[in-house]
């Protein structure tokens, strides 16, 4: 079954209950794991150790941006949150994702749907599938070292990469170094769909 990160209904960006309790459990074991206290990772991510604390216990619903904080400071990605192993009587390798097992995320204030489609969240080629609302647009990407490129399913969009901006459509494709300012944009009245691939050194998604 599908896991899910969603913004809260109020747009304060924040996910809902039955999400932050997993959350917390996963950040424990990501904390753990890296042998920090929860002083360390609060110094290191530029929260409080009370927020820190909170989140691991389910009592808090964090928004994306203090996750954002938190996964930099663990050196992992905002699925990592989600990510469960796969259960014991699974029969498929390690190098598929079915349809079903697909993670979510709701994020920003244009609520653009990011599934993950990539089967490992760990390595550095990631692929995605992203909804985009009509008049929606990326917001805060990440620049850095590395390509980005990706395919449009359905719908129109604009693509802005340093100055030069282009209209693609169904089945178009695109590819560029992602160390340029860049930026999607639906400016329509329809939903657009489009598989976005990254392969990049920090994968913040």
């Amino acid at each position: 079954m599908s896991q899910q990160i969603q913004d809260d209904p109020d747009d304060d960006d924040s996910v809902g209950q039955a999400e932050a309790q997993e959350i917390g459990i996963k950040l424990r074991a990501l904390r753990s794991d890296r042998a920090m206290s929860i002083a360390d990772l609060a110094a290191k991510a530029g929260v409080s150790a009370g927020i820190i604390s909170q989140i691991e216990r389910g009592k808090s619903n964090p928004s994306m941006k203090t996750l954002q904080r938190i996964r930099t400071a663990l050196g992992v990605s905002l699925w990592a949150f989600l990510e469960q192993p796969p259960p014991a009587t699974s029969v498929d390798p390690v190098f598929v994702r079915r349809a079903d097992d697909r993670l979510r995320i709701v994020v920003g204030s244009n609520k653009l749907i990011k599934e993950l489609l990539s089967p490992l969240n760990h390595e550095s080629l990631r692929f995605m599938s992203i909804i985009m609302p009509a008049h929606s647009r990326t917001e805060e990407v990440v620049v850095g070292a590395g390509e980005k490129g990706g395919f449009v399913v359905e719908g129109v969009v604009e693509l802005t990469v340093g100055d030069q901006t282009t209209t693609l459509s169904k089945d178009d494709s695109f590819q560029f170094r992602c160390d340029q300012p860049h930026q999607v944009a639906n400016t329509s009245d329809a939903p657009a769909r489009i598989i976005w691939i990254m392969s990049m050194h920090d994968l913040h998604l």
